[in-house]
């Protein structure tokens, strides 16, 4: 592909899309669970539909959670206040149905070990200042700034639940422009759609949308289907961990299908996800490569991986050999290792939950460091 000119499309979701807001409570509980006690073991789902929540898995901690205000604040944050929507924090129903974690799981874990099988990929590319994938970048910021345009009633008609789609024309592996633009977004009834193309247009795709990737061909579909006015948990049953595209890179790069959300850090189909984004941007960051991609396996109860895996895609300054190499001399991939080079049990993940996990440099996460480019580049230069 690096050769062709081809269209890539991305998709995002606001935090009030129903699987967000199950993906954001999940989040919440294992923050909470592990503000209390860091070494808990945590397994949190949620099922939300309409006027009713449903919190289930399994827990074990010295901690306590009380679910109910717990659950409702998630939903009042978000913004799910008027009962007239069909669901808000206030009258909904909430059911808990959390039990302790299977010792059998617990055996493998308690000495070091993964907690399940399976496969993770990270990924980083030089198209943004991020080193994300162009077109889910954008897609993020635009149901981000969306949902600030809500919160601080810039414009007063929308409601939580929304969409967005960015196709990226690509020519010789590097982005160009924006092709197509499409936006779904909740609203009030009395507004009028041309009402909400208007101000969609106005104040947030010509705000987010950096002018130089936007021409007269770039085609915009605002609310493509006429109207929205439900929506939510009440026009679509949430699920946590529905939205492993959207949590990662966009379809960009390969994923193993393990969620993240609401899974304690000795699950590496979270942490391990997230070490694979930090060994890939710092990759990247080094210079040595425009892209990469990193794969990790693990069997249950393992502590070392039974592979890991460098792909630059063909962008590589250096053979793929010989950066794997000096990857698997310079970074440690056990997952207690894992655990304290990100500084992973502390309660940080609620925030994780809506726009991604990864490519956000600014927001505390130490997977977006790249504080192992410069070693990495020594290394590759032996």
């Amino acid at each position: 592909m690096k050769d062709r000119r081809y269209l890539f499309t991305s998709e995002s979701v606001s935090e009030g899309h129903p699987d967000k807001l199950c993906d954001q409570i999940s989040d919440a509980v294992l923050d909470e669970v592990l503000r209390q006690d860091p070494m808990s073991r945590v397994a949190c789902e949620t099922f939300a539909t309409t006027g009713t929540v449903i919190v289930g898995g399994e827990i074990t901690t010295k901690g306590y959670v009380d679910l109910d205000p717990l659950v409702r604040g998630v939903i009042k944050d978000v913004g799910y206040t008027d009962a007239s929507c069909g669901f808000d924090y206030i009258s909904c129903g909430i059911m808990s149905l959390i039990q302790k974690q299977s010792p059998d799981i617990a055996m493998g874990v308690d000495t070091g070990g993964a907690g399940d099988q399976g496969m993770m990929f990270g990924y980083a590319t030089n198209e943004t200042k991020e080193l994300m994938p162009l077109p889910i970048a954008l897609a993020h910021k635009l149901v981000k700034e969306l949902a600030r345009l809500r919160k601080k009633k810039v414009i007063k008609y929308l409601r939580p639940d929304s969409k967005s789609q960015v196709t990226v024309q690509y020519e010789k592996g590097k982005p160009v422009s924006v092709d197509t633009i499409v936006i779904s977004t909740q609203h009030d009834p009395h507004v009028t759609m041309k009402k909400i193309a208007s101000d969609v247009k106005a104040l947030l795709i010509k705000k987010v949308i950096p002018v130089r990737l936007l021409d007269s061909k770039t085609k915009i579909y605002v609310n493509p289907t006429g109207r929205f006015e439900i929506g939510g948990p009440h026009g679509d049953t949430g699920l946590t961990g529905r939205k492993i595209i959207v949590d990662t890179y966009g379809g960009m790069g390969a994923h193993g299908g393990g969620a993240f959300s609401g899974k304690d850090p000795t699950k590496v189909d979270r942490s391990a996800s997230y070490f694979a984004r930090y060994v890939a941007k710092n990759v990247v960051a080094s210079g040595v490569s425009d892209r990469c991609e990193v794969q990790v396996a693990y069997a249950i109860g393992v502590a070392d991986p039974v592979s890991v895996l460098v792909n630059t895609h063909r962008t590589g300054k250096l053979s793929d050999e010989r950066i794997e190499k000096a990857v698997k001399r310079l970074f440690d991939f056990k997952p207690r290792s894992i655990i304290k080079k990100l500084d992973l049990r502390k309660p940080m993940y609620r925030k994780t939950a809506a726009y991604g996990h990864f490519g956000r440099p600014n927001e505390g996460f130490a997977w977006e460091e790249t504080d192992m480019a410069l070693p990495l580049k020594h290394e590759l230069s032996r």
